[in-house]
């Protein structure tokens, strides 16, 4: 099987979150505003404001999974075998359809290179 196919941008511009040391967040907005004027007029969206609008039915956890899993260009039956997970039980949490529980959360977690707390 091969992971799906990447989708195209509408846009060229890609939106960029980091965290930063507080003492530095002035000199990034000045630096930002410097390369890329047309940054400041774009107001900034909540996760939860994102989640809603874009992923009304579907729970925070099964879409940080499915896009970990594409970020990490991999198969749901990669990512079974590299955690021991059920490939069918990785569909179902993409789905919606099971929980992820913590035990499960943690292997996920250390194969996605993510905290694991996205999953619970």
């Amino acid at each position: 099987m091969e992971p799906t196919k990447k989708r195209p941008t509408k846009t060229q511009r890609v939106p960029l979150c980091f965290l930063v040391d507080p003492a530095n967040v002035e000199k990034i907005r000045k630096l930002v505003a410097e390369i890329e004027p047309e940054a400041e007029t774009a107001s900034p969206v909540s996760a939860d404001t994102f989640f809603a609008k874009n992923f009304p039915d579907r729970d925070r956890a099964s879409v940080h999974l499915k896009g970990l899993r594409y970020r990490e260009d991999l198969t749901q039956a990669q990512l079974a075998e590299r955690t021991g997970i059920p490939q069918r039980h990785i569909s179902e949490m993409e789905n919606g359809k099971r929980g992820i529980g913590k035990d499960n959360a943690r292997k996920l977690a250390a194969v996605l290179n993510a905290d694991y707390r996205l999953f619970l």
